[in-house]
């Protein structure tokens, strides 16, 4: 009992020594902890400046729609900015627009991207794919595309003949084309992509919408431009 008894008493724990308290430097955590708070604070305001640029560059270009092309000083004035905020972001009104396409064009892919993932059949995600792209020519979002695309052709990174979107908007293309059986599916999408992107150029300049007719004719051509695997020939 008396044994039990001793393995229950607390045992009280030697004496440690204390401690030494933490040497005060000028090149501790605390000076990177608050020039990082205040990079964080002004990313966060130079990001909404950078957004409200772009949305009052948008809604500028869509007024003006093909007529003449928006000045800085109407961009923003729509923004409730200054010149200084503008040319703190942009260099030139060219370099907004080509961010207002490159933004469209993430939209547009991500957009596309969830409605191909609405399918399982390689050929619906092809279809799926040509519906998000002619859908730019439908509708009331027709009007703000090709305004956006005629400033665009006349910045200093457009390519005569392309559609900027038409490379990122291939890539969505390749793994259908690749469970169709392309030999090529990276070449095979470009190819499908680049005419598609032109034929939504001719429907936005002559001002008329896809019909459902359309887009089974466009989708039927992509599936035949997949270029498939070599079978050995019969005898």
């Amino acid at each position: 009992m008396t044994q039990n008894a001793d393995r229950l008493l607390p045992v009280e724990p030697s004496p440690a020594a204390e401690p030494a308290p933490p040497a005060l430097s000028t090149n501790g955590d605390v000076a990177a902890r608050l020039a990082a708070r205040r990079l964080a604070a002004r990313t966060a305001g130079y990001t909404q400046e950078v957004r409200r640029l772009l949305d009052a560059g948008l809604e500028v270009i869509c007024r003006n729609g093909t007529s003449s092309r928006p000045r800085v000083a109407d961009i923003v004035a729509a923004a409730g900015l200054s010149n200084d905020a503008f040319y703190r972001h942009f260099p030139s009104k060219d370099a907004l627009v080509s961010a207002l396409i490159e933004d469209g064009t993430e939209r547009l892919a991500s957009y596309a991207a969830h409605q191909m993932g609405k399918e399982t059949a390689p050929a619906d995600r092809v279809r799926r794919w040509v519906e998000a792209v002619l859908g730019q020519a439908r509708g009331g979002v027709a009007a703000s595309t090709l305004a956006v695309m005629w400033n665009g052709s006349s910045t200093r990174d457009a390519t005569p003949g392309r559609h900027p979107a038409a490379e990122t908007m291939a890539v969505l293309l390749r793994a259908p084309f690749a469970a169709l059986g392309s030999d090529d599916p990276e070449s095979d999408a470009v190819l499908v992509a680049h005419a598609v992107f032109g034929v939504l150029s001719d429907f936005l300049w002559t001002r008329a919408e896809p019909t459902e007719a359309d887009l089974d004719r466009i989708t039927a051509f992509g599936l035949r431009a997949v270029t498939r695997r070599s079978s050995p020939e019969s005898p």
